[in-house]
Formats: structure tokens, sequence, C-alpha cells
């Protein structure tokens, strides 16, 4: 029984979330249009949660939260690693945080993970911390 062909020189399209995507020459959708920045932490507040009124007039929180990872060891027993995690958020998750948000508190967070540097003297430093899109209390 002979296999079918599958014909290159026609443009593939693939069919996601309602949208075509054209495809170059590979049976399989390429990653280029699926790029996203997603984040999702479920962890407790580790430090006060610190707030600043930037120039143009807005609002921002910074705080920690922390995570952890349960995994086995070599010998099998159950090991946790702690993960630490800076987070900012604007408008009025400060309002919300201002009012509910304390060390230990448990919270869900949802965002994006961006990159930003300031100078301090002399020198670059550069700061990578997950910016809230949305936030649960639990």
């Amino acid at each position: 029984m002979a296999s079918p062909k599958i014909n290159a020189s026609k443009e593939v399209r693939i069919r996601r979330a309602g949208t075509e995507v054209p495809d170059s020459g590979s049976i399989f959708f390429t990653t280029k249009h699926y790029r996203m920045n997603h984040v999702n932490l479920i962890g407790k507040i580790t430090s006060q949660p610190r707030f600043y009124v930037l120039p143009t007039g807005r609002k921002v929180a910074q705080f920690t939260i922390t995570t952890s990872d349960t995994y086995l060891d070599e010998d099998g027993n159950p090991k946790e690693k702690s993960h630490w995690h800076r987070i900012c958020a604007w408008g009025r998750w400060t309002q919300i945080l201002e009012e509910l948000g304390d060390i230990g508190l448990e919270l869900a967070v949802e965002g994006k993970l961006t990159t930003r540097f300031y100078h301090r003297n002399g020198q670059r430093h550069f700061v990578s911390e997950v910016e809230v899109n949305d936030l649960v209390i639990l």
C-alpha cells in the first residue's frame, strides 16, 4: 500500500483559535506566530508591598511572593524548593493591595514578565518582574 504524498508546493494553512496561519513549507505550523508572554503564579506575599506615585500621577505597588516546587531526590525522599518572584501592580490593584496586602496573604497572580533597568552609582542594573494583569486573593 502506497503512503499518501504531501504536496509541499501548496500553501498549507492551519486553523488555530479562529485564525489561519500560513506555513512556510513545513507540514507543521510555525511557532513564530504563537509566541506569548504569560505568567501564572500562586504563592504567598513575603514582603510588605511598597507603594510609589510616579511623576505622571500613576501609582505602582511592588512586592515579592514565594512559590514552591516539590520533587523527589535521588533516594526518593520528597524535597521542597522555594522560588521568589518580584511583582509590580498598577492601577486598581494598588488600592486593593493597600487595603488587604500583608505578609503571608496567599494570592494568585496572572500577568507578564517584564524587564527594566535603572542606573545607580554609575552602574546599570536590570530587574525582571511580573507585571500584574489579574490578581485573586485566595
